[in-house]
């Protein structure tokens, strides 16, 4: 297994999203199955870990750190062999007539906490504000970064305008956007800016909430409170339909590489690009150990163009896009491109 860099954070090529262990995908398991899922990835090999201070059953402000209380009970016998990424958002009234970074400085503190940590490798911005500039946010964060509480920062959910911005006050270690086979936007500006300035690129959603691993069907149920798959576009019945060829190709290769479908997405995107990462999230141990073996999946320069090209030719159904800001709501996820 090849590690990669975000930065100057080493990694393994591929990440876990535990944020299913606390919401997103219907009723969460048990915590001590939690507990157990990221002990027996980390005993796979990996080495990077993904959660939110927001990750909480509903998303409800009282459950707040829910799931970084999961991952931090996890991983506190082996925390200084792993990277542990966490992220915060802020609004205009928690920071009027305040320090900016003493407004961040109390999210860290709390993810500090409820991570059982005294620092974190990858601190993100979940989403932007449009009333803060994000300089002022990439300002605060190198005065966090010198203090030696975080490593590196991110952004997630951005444009390539809103990365430069950034990049020019503090470097970026990571962004963190929506990729994946039928989520390709990212591809024409966000990651050439990326490979060029030794950003890494952190795909969510890489298995596009589970349609590429040819688990999710016209019949699977998403009516539970707490499945964001409900607001996914190409996971509508239509566009289910509409996208089976590009399940079906991808069948094909995984047969031939006595792969999974799943594992296929994701060896496509490792093999495209040297500095993506991605986090693939489920809440089953099965899944989770599927995923990670895909580092395992070797594309030959043939078999990948043979892919690629193939994907370039079938349109897809459904569109999200990479740009979201705080506020935005899951329901206006069905966009035009």
């Amino acid at each position: 297994m090849e590690k990669r860099f975000l930065r100057n954070l080493e990694v393994s090529p591929i990440g876990m999203g535990c944020m299913g262990f606390s919401h997103g995908y219907g009723d969460i398991p048990e915590e001590s199955y939690s507990i157990e899922a990221i002990q027996k990835a980390y005993e796979f090999g990996c080495t990077f870990f993904d959660t939110a201070e927001g990750y909480a059953p509903n998303m409800l402000p009282e459950s707040k750190g829910h799931n970084e209380k999961i991952l931090g009970k996890a991983v506190k016998n082996f925390r200084q062999k792993i990277v542990v990424a966490t992220k915060f958002m802020l609004t205009v009234d928690e920071i009027s007539g305040k320090n900016i970074v003493d407004v961040i400085k109390s999210h860290l503190e709390n993810s500090l906490k409820n991570l059982q940590t005294d620092y974190v490798d990858l601190y993100y911005l979940h989403r932007v504000n449009p009333e803060i500039p994000v300089e002022k946010i990439a300002d605060a964060m190198g005065k966090i970064i010198d203090a030696g509480i975080i490593r590196g920062w991110g952004l997630s959910q951005v444009s390539v305008d809103t990365i430069k911005k950034a990049q020019e006050i503090t470097p970026l270690a990571a962004v963190q956007n929506i990729y994946s086979m039928i989520e390709r936007s990212i591809e024409e500006k966000v990651i050439p800016y990326c490979l060029e300035n030794n950003i890494g690129v952190v795909p969510f959603s890489p298995i596009a909430s589970g349609f590429l691993s040819g688990k999710v069907t016209t019949q699977t149920d998403f009516s539970h409170s707490d499945d964001v798959r409900k607001f996914v576009p190409q996971l509508k019945r239509e566009n289910l339909e509409a996208n089976q060829p590009i399940l079906d190709l991808i069948k094909k290769f995984a047969e031939n590489k006595n792969a999974t479908p799943a594992q296929i997405s994701l060896a496509w995107m490792l093999k495209k690009y040297k500095n993506v990462v991605p986090i693939p999230g489920s809440k089953n141990q099965g899944r989770i150990l599927e995923n990670l073996g895909a580092w395992n999946v070797q594309l030959s320069d043939e078999e990948f163009l043979e892919l690629d090209s193939a994907l370039n030719k079938i349109p897809v159904a459904g569109f999200r896009g990479h740009v979201e800001m705080m506020g935005d709501s899951m329901k206006n996820w069905d966009r035009k491109k």
